[in-house]
C-alpha cells in the first residue's frame, strides 16, 4: 500500500492541475494524503479522487442513478461534463489585466 504526503499531493496537483481552485486542491489533498492506496501511483490516485468528486459533486450523476438509469448509462452521459472541467484545470489561470485606475479586469 501506498501512502502519499501532503506535500507530495499538493506539487503533483499544482503542477498538473494549474487552474484548480485553492479550495478544491486543498480538498483533494486532505482526501488524498489520508488514505492508502493500494497498487495506485499518484498520478492514479489524484485521477480516481478528481473524477468521484466531479462525478458526484458537480454533475446530476446521482439524480440519474435515483431515477433509474444504470451506473455505467450514467457515467457515460457525465463524463464529458467531468472531462471539460478537468481540462480547464489543467490550463494555468489567465492573469487578470489591470486597468488604467489599478482594478484587476478580467481578460
Amino acid at each position: 500500500m501506498a501512502r502519499y504526503s501532503v506535500g507530495a499531493v499538493e506539487r503533483h496537483l499544482r503542477r498538473k492541475h494549474p487552474g484548480c481552485p485553492d479550495f478544491a486542491i486543498a480538498y483533494f489533498v486532505n482526501v488524498i494524503a489520508g488514505k492508502d492506496w493500494l497498487d495506485a501511483s499518484l498520478g492514479k490516485a489524484v485521477g480516481i479522487t478528481m473524477q468521484t468528486f466531479l462525478r458526484h459533486e458537480m454533475t446530476e450523476y446521482d439524480t440519474l442513478l435515483l431515477h433509474g438509469m444504470d451506473r455505467e448509462e450514467a457515467r457515460r452521459r457525465v463524463q464529458p461534463r467531468i472531462n471539460a472541467m478537468l481540462q480547464v484545470w489543467k490550463k494555468k489561470p489567465r492573469a487578470a489585466k489591470r486597468t488604467r485606475n489599478g482594478q484587476a479586469a478580467d481578460v
